[in-house]
């Protein structure tokens, strides 16, 4: 199974319950957490992972050979992300906004645009407490994340169970991110801001057609309004995970609810065989 763990909001505890997860269920079976969120990855800090390779993400950008070029200017009119700029006798490339789709090299009459590799980012892949751990890197600066995210991706082995840990929003980096999972979990948190990014995830994973669940994180704080939209849209709460001072304290430190607090072990395998069930009653349908 591919679970992705999403969240509309940010900082309402994506992470705590991904590495959680699992580390609760690296004893029944097979782990693999993918760290996705390349923006901002925090992963490793709560699992700690030994890292043995790192690989670089790169995305292929035009180079021009002048000595063919026409300036005719058909490549800058086919670029959709306005990369190429075409002058009487030169031609530049705004390398930074290049996505790599390869139509300038492509559609160009004279042949002469080549493509080479620009790293954007990098991808780690290892081990932390008995589970596989591959995490994304965007360096910094840079402002397309779904390459990174489609390599960390490439590491997936069906036959493990796979968490994905996804950044916040809605965005194309989470779309991309949370594309052919089995299931959704949303940690969410009940306050007016995470009602208002929770309900624009669930929208998102519902276009997507891929079967959600809900986490609630801080539970018994906040309002009823998010329990009372779960119910409206057919969206189970699989988990609630109450408002805490050693919770906190515990994740200040780098520290996982799990490791800090083992009896919640029981409940995120709880959590598991409810997401379970759920997607296999989907499949039927």
């Amino acid at each position: 199974m591919i679970l992705s763990v999403a969240s509309g909001k940010g900082g309402t505890g994506k992470t705590l319950v991904s590495t959680s997860l699992a580390l609760a269920l690296r004893e029944r079976s097979e782990v693999q957490l993918l760290d996705c969120d390349v923006e901002e990855p925090n992963a490793h800090i709560l699992l700690r992972p030994t890292i043995t390779e790192k690989q670089p993400v790169l995305i292929p950008v035009p180079s021009v050979d002048e000595s063919k070029c026409t300036h005719c200017g058909k490549c800058a009119e086919v670029c959709a992300y306005n990369a190429l700029a075409v002058l009487q006798h030169r031609v530049l490339v705004f390398a930074e906004l290049c996505h790599g789709c390869g139509a300038c090299s492509y559609l160009c009459p004279e042949d002469a645009i080549a493509e080479e590799g620009r790293e954007v980012g990098v991808v780690e892949l290892g081990e932390a407490a008995g589970m596989e751990f591959v995490g994304g890197r965007l360096n910094v600066g840079e402002a397309l994340a779904p390459p990174v995210i489609r390599k960390v991706k490439e590491h997936i082995k069906p036959d493990k169970t796979v968490i994905v840990d996804v950044s916040p929003g809605t965005s194309c980096p989470v779309v991309e991110a949370v594309r052919e999972a089995d299931f959704c979990l949303l940690v969410t948190e009940p306050t007016p801001f995470g009602l208002n990014d929770l309900a624009l995830a669930a929208d998102m994973i519902k276009e997507l057609g891929i079967p959600r669940g809900v986490v609630l994180n801080r539970a018994g704080q906040g309002d009823s309004e998010t329990e009372a939209y779960c119910r409206q849209e057919g969206i189970p709460i699989l988990l609630r995970i109450p408002l805490d001072r050693e919770i906190a304290r515990l994740y200040s430190r780098g520290t996982s609810l799990v490791e800090g607090m083992p009896e919640w072990r029981v409940a995120f395998l709880g959590l598991m065989d409810d997401v379970e069930q759920l997607a296999k009653r989907v499949a039927k349908r």
